[in-house]
């Protein structure tokens, strides 16, 4: 009498789950490798290019205005500012967008926001960046004016030019998400007369310090 064997029903979903797992094993390997393979060309990409943060410099600031009145606390400044930027990429270019300038003293903003066209700027590119920075009647602290005054006294005043934005990075066709950046820039202007400043200006090569 010959034997007729047959497998039980647990035993063909156990051979089953077998089946599916060794499938979703191999599934989760190959988009493992994959992900890694993507990661690493990324990495490589970066590490051969690795785009270095574009260089400011301040060549000139005119302050043709910077009177504070009392008793409301309210600054009148016009400033004229200009600054050179300088991409050190041989590779790399850059897509400067959103750019917004303003002039600080003491820690207190003393003109509002002044835009600059957006522009690109190729590999080993200089641009110089002009603008007019005005304040009508902003409040400041009550304590600006006596800084001013004492640094008439002295003989010598210390600015900060800010200005910020987005960069994007280009290589080849490829261009990069947008990055925030900042940079901020010390003036020191000498007063003509300790009592006297209508009008001061300064020229220098100044480097500016980026954050990327």
């Amino acid at each position: 009498m010959s034997q007729v064997l047959t497998k039980s029903p647990k035993h063909c979903a156990k051979k089953g789950l077998n089946i599916d797992y060794k499938h979703y094993k191999k599934l989760i390997y190959a988009f493992s490798t994959f992900f890694l393979s993507i990661l690493s060309l990324i990495f490589l990409v970066w590490v051969i290019l690795h785009p270095s943060k574009p260089h400011f410099s301040l060549k000139e600031v005119n302050i043709n205005q910077l009177n504070i009145s009392a008793p409301h606390n309210l600054v009148n400044s016009s400033i004229q500012l200009t600054l050179l930027s300088n991409n050190p990429n041989k590779k790399v270019g850059i897509y400067y967008e959103n750019l917004q300038v303003y002039a600080s003293y003491k820690g207190q903003q003393i003109s509002v926001d002044t835009s600059l066209p957006p522009f690109y700027q190729e590999h080993e590119e200089t641009n110089f960046l002009s603008a007019d920075l005005v304040g009508n009647g902003m409040p400041v602290g009550p304590s600006l004016g006596y800084e001013v005054g004492r640094d008439k006294i002295a003989g010598k005043l210390v600015m900060s030019l800010k200005v910020s934005g987005r960069i994007r990075w280009k290589v080849g066709t490829w261009v990069s998400g947008q990055n925030r950046f900042d940079v901020n820039c010390v003036a020191t202007v000498d007063f003509g007369s300790p009592v006297e400043s209508s009008s001061l200006s300064t020229k220098q090569g100044t480097q500016c310090s980026t954050i990327v």
